[in-house]
């Protein structure tokens, strides 16, 4: 079909289209305010290695206050300290130590869905995987440009929630780390002792003393310092309204994209379609048939 007839035929149809991207904008308006609105917990944090008495140089034999201090790449203590937040650790112990099983299985059985998962036979309950897919979903580290600071947000219906577990997510991730450094310097000193009970060289003994001195400082900083993985630049804290999803930007999207789109799209496949129907050949009455081709006249 040529393109200034199919422009001429949706200029005939002007009118119903209008009216026919009013209701499907109706429609997706009507579907966006009945679902459910999110509050969203936010903290900003930065690696405790940002600072010039940064754990990990007071661990190191050499302190290091070069550039590398600086560096805006989420490395060392903090790279775990991120990985925990998401982990599989932080799913168990949201489900463990706050309602959130609960949340989804009331989420869940809630209408419109939750009737039809009940006459399916489906499984109402929350596990552990559905904790860690909400985590997934829910949670985000976001790097800040220019800086290096992250900033963690979490999205959860109930605003003191939110808050809850995102504090119990931070304190999580950062005890795992503090964890780890103490089990790694308890049992390099254990080694070390161990070994100087039975050595006997003035020159190793001498080498070890240097290593004993060096693991015991680790074990005391990490005892001591108060981060050693993140340092919070802003304390977690949790907007008085909710804001997920945004209904003023998506209404502007369905009003200037989505809905002109669907409805136009519809409109010119029916032309496209009516148009190639008007134009298939007429059947032949019964009984007659074309000569084949070739044949004489």
């Amino acid at each position: 079909m040529p393109l200034d007839l199919l422009l001429q035929a949706l200029w005939t149809r002007r009118w119903r289209v209008a009216l026919a991207t009013l209701l499907v904008y109706a429609a997706l308006a009507g579907i966006l305010f009945q679902m459910p609105r999110r509050h969203v917990a936010q903290a900003v944090v930065a690696p405790a290695e940002t600072t010039s008495i940064a754990t990990s140089t007071l661990l190191s034999p050499v302190p290091l206050f070069g550039a590398g201090l600086l560096d805006d790449r989420p490395t060392g203590n903090f790279a775990v300290y991120l990985d925990a937040l998401r982990s599989p650790e932080a799913a168990a112990m949201l489900a463990r130590d706050t309602g959130l099983l609960a949340h989804l299985a009331e989420r869940r059985a809630a209408p419109p869905l939750g009737w039809l998962r009940r006459q399916l036979g489906l499984r109402m309950e929350a596990d552990l995987d559905d904790a860690q897919d909400w985590l997934d979903r829910n949670f985000a580290a976001t790097q800040n440009i220019a800086t290096v600071t992250v900033t963690l947000t979490l999205a959860h219906a109930d605003r003191a929630a939110a808050l809850d577990a995102l504090r119990r997510l931070h304190a999580l991730a950062e005890a795992k780390v503090r964890a780890d450094l103490g089990d790694l310097a308890r049992r390099r000193i254990a080694a070390i002792e161990a070994r100087l009970a039975v050595e006997r060289d003035v020159y190793l003994r001498n080498a070890l003393y240097d290593l004993l001195g060096q693991q015991q400082r680790g074990a005391l900083v990490v005892a001591a310092d108060e981060a050693v993985a993140a340092r919070l630049v802003s304390a977690p804290m949790v907007e008085q309204r909710p804001s997920l999803p945004n209904r003023p930007l998506l209404l502007l999207l369905l009003l200037a994209f989505a809905a002109p789109l669907v409805v136009l799209a519809a409109t010119m496949a029916l032309v496209l379609v009516r148009a190639a129907a008007m134009a298939r050949p007429a059947p032949l009455p019964h009984g007659l048939a074309l000569p084949p081709l070739g044949a004489a006249e």
